[in-house]
């Protein structure tokens, strides 16, 4: 949110808005202390959003210390919180003393919000914003381009609006439900790996500094993830080179409401100037906007001829030199005004946030390190432009990879040497084509001749990145500047939405297809629509929920003919101890989903014979109800007579498929990176023993 939410009532049943502070729970006096409220409403503070303001005077934004500051309270941490000097893995961050209060992110994706989704949380935030429906492009004045914003078949459709403050209290909420604080003003000094890589160990020993109380702690982790920025120590620590670019482009950002005469003032969209650079307008709450625009801050820029029109004098004692720092929020909108051209923006409200950001396009040469103990992930491991709202989307998507790999690998479930290094490989490919599709439309809006990062430290196994579509400003025209906004869209919309980010053959991405089913291994499993109960619909997503759950979505067509015999069995291998159902987990571990063609009443009666009674007592049942054209056998183009099973990760992307007789195949898949109940069992009794001698 841009500023703090005013008093409202519904006492029409509506939102409405009302006086004082109706939070505040105010104590009686009335029959004494047994009639008061025992909770009592927490203290908040205003706190500015901004650090630079305009002539329409401050913005605050309320906050709550006691729920969203961590250890860092001034009303101390709650009873409950009692925190171990060993963990399974440890997550190192800033050292912040609260939440973001405003700026930096603003927009997130569907893939990020479908992800969202299967940990509880996508509800509360794509409700938070708008839907980006429209796009605005104009040059010199003139119209380029207005559409419809590319949208998905994802249910969350397109890029949803919310700031990166409003999400990290919404994270922090969660963790709370879940019994964890975030450790607020700590620091990581050091840290060594050590040689014990046995299932059980915490090999890694993280010494922490805290800032507030000025003290160090020892930590020991089977594991250590660094999210700590552009300027990671952690990626130092490990020596991992940050290939890549600084660019000559910087963005002055200024979140604010504004008065204009633009015809598309509140549309997602851009400004260009031939002789100025270009801005970027994301409409956002409240009407509230985020107005990017690029600044010139070289001797001769529009910046310097400003400030040298201004006060000659004063200019030439700096030296004739615009340091990035001192650049204004009134010269940001100056520069503004001067690339809107015909048209005029002024301020309207106080300033919520200002910056200036110089955009740098760099990635980690190795996302993990050699014993895949430590990994980066987030700003850690990959920055680059505004362009696509890769920053924060990008980061979710390498948490929702590493989580369930290592979670599996932690509780021993999963074999470390084979699961741990498919984290490097699936996300340091997508970073790398997220600087060559987001740096290829930067230098489209900003006429800019700036050579794109190239990077030759790429597995030779990862798919060809996608040519950089290159844009030379001084030959542009409007056909020309349309020729490109085509053909970049049309390549890259779904990339764009975070639904287009397949992952390289690996021993959890097979090479081969099964020809089970047409989507290829490696990428996101579609998402159709479907029938639950005689109650509730909705999409399948809605059945693959859980951090760490392997789901196997089983194709039945309606349980009949050719189908029916494999099933029979399926339903045999699932009640076997020697098959990889049982042996790797069973419920435990798996998450079997039956979609089939029946509507409910239909298959409750067909699958109570045939030994098929084993497939409705360990499977959820999903009925694809829906007319042939749209329903899920058609969405991912299942053979009714040969049925499939289609094993979906934790993280939404495929993993494999294969026929429904060809379960030995998926005990060979399972085989190269789960571990066994049993041989968990024989470490177990073997740590027993050892402890007991």
């Amino acid at each position: 949110m841009a500023t703090s939410l005013s008093p409202s009532t519904f006492h029409n049943g509506y939102r409405q808005p009302g006086k004082g502070t109706p939070w505040v729970i105010e104590s009686t006096e009335i029959g004494g202390d047994d009639n008061e409220s025992h909770w009592i409403t927490p203290p908040s503070s205003e706190v500015l959003s901004s650090n630079v303001h305009n002539s329409l005077g401050l913005n605050t934004l309320r906050t709550w210390p006691t729920m969203y500051d961590g250890t860092s309270s001034p009303h101390g941490t709650p009873k409950w919180w009692n925190p171990t000097k060993e963990v399974d893995v440890l997550i190192c961050g800033d050292k912040a003393a609260h939440p973001l209060t405003a700026g930096r992110a603003d927009g997130v994706q569907p893939r990020f919000l479908e992800i969202l989704h299967s940990w509880g949380l996508a509800t509360e935030v794509h409700e938070e914003g708008p839907l980006i429906e429209r796009t605005a492009i104009y040059k010199d004045g003139k119209k380029l381009m207005f559409n419809t914003s590319h949208q998905s078949d994802s249910r969350y459709r397109g890029l949803h609006i919310i700031t990166q403050g409003q999400l990290e209290r919404i994270y922090i909420r969660d963790l709370i439900r879940h019994q964890v604080l975030v450790e607020r003003q700590t620091s990581i000094v050091d840290f060594d790996v050590g040689p014990d890589q046995a299932p059980s160990s915490h090999p890694v020993t993280v010494k922490l500094r805290n800032e507030k109380t000025d003290t160090e702690e020892t930590i020991r982790s089977k594991f250590l993830i660094g999210s700590d920025g552009g300027a990671s120590v952690i990626r130092k620590k490990l020596q991992i080179p940050f290939d890549g670019v600084s660019t000559d482009i910087y963005w002055g950002i200024l979140d604010c409401k504004f008065e204009s005469d633009y015809p598309h003032a509140w549309v997602f969209g851009s400004v260009i100037s031939s002789k100025h650079g270009g801005c970027v307008i994301i409409p956002r709450e409240d009407g509230y906007i985020r107005l990017y625009t690029q600044l010139d801050t070289s001797t001769t820029g529009t910046i310097a001829q400003s400030r040298q029109a201004k006060n000659s004098a004063e200019f030439q004692e700096s030296g004739g030199h615009v340091d990035v720092h001192s650049v204004t929020a009134d010269e940001v909108l100056e520069q503004a005004n001067k690339i809107f051209d015909p048209y005029k923006l002024k301020f309207a409200a106080p300033l919520s946030w200002f910056t200036v950001w110089k955009i740098s396009e760099r990635v980690a040469r190795a996302f993990s390190s050699p014993d895949c103990r430590v990994h980066l992930a987030g700003d850690a491991a990959h920055i680059h432009s505004v362009m696509g709202a890769f920053g924060l989307n990008a980061s979710i998507m390498d948490s929702a990879n590493l989580a369930w790999k290592i979670g599996m690998c932690a509780q021993n479930q999963a074999k470390l040497s084979t699961l741990g290094p498919t984290y490097d490989s699936e996300r340091r490919y997508h970073a790398n084509r997220i600087i060559h599709v987001s740096g290829s439309y930067l230098r489209f809006i900003c006429n800019s001749t700036f050579p794109l990062a190239e990077f030759n430290h790429l597995n030779k196994d990862w798919p060809s990145l996608p040519e950089p579509q290159k844009y030379h400003p001084m030959a542009g025209n409007p056909e020309e500047d349309l020729k490109f906004l085509q053909t970049f869209f049309g390549n890259n919309g779904p990339f764009l939405l975070g639904i287009d980010a397949d992952y390289a053959p690996s021993v959890i991405v097979p090479k081969s297809p099964s020809g089970a089913i047409a989507p290829r291994n490696g990428v996101r499993a579609p998402n159709p629509r479907v029938c639950f109960d005689m109650g509730k619909t909705g999409y399948l997503y809605d059945a693959l929920t859980g951090a760490a759950r392997l789901h196997l979505v089983i194709f039945t067509s309606d349980l009949q003919g050719p189908v029916r015999e494999k099933l029979k069995r399926l339903a045999s291998a699932m009640s076997d101890p020697s098959s990889f159902f049982r042996r790797y987990g069973g419920l435990a571990r798996f998450n079997p989903i039956l979609v089939t063609k029946c509507v409910p009443h239909e298959a409750e009666v067909l699958l109570q014979s045939d030994g098929l009674e084993v497939l409705e007592a360990n499977c959820t049942a999903v009925y694809d109800d829906r007319a042939p054209d749209e329903d899920a056998h058609t969405c991912y183009e299942v053979d009714h007579a040969k049925g499939a099973i289609v094993f979906v990760r934790p993280d939404l992307w495929i993993g494999t498929s294969v026929l429904l007789d060809q379960m030995d195949e998926l005990d060979e898949y399972f085989g190269a990176w789960l571990v066994p109940d049993e041989e968990k069992s024989t470490m177990a009794n073997s740590m027993i023993g050892q402890i007991k001698s």
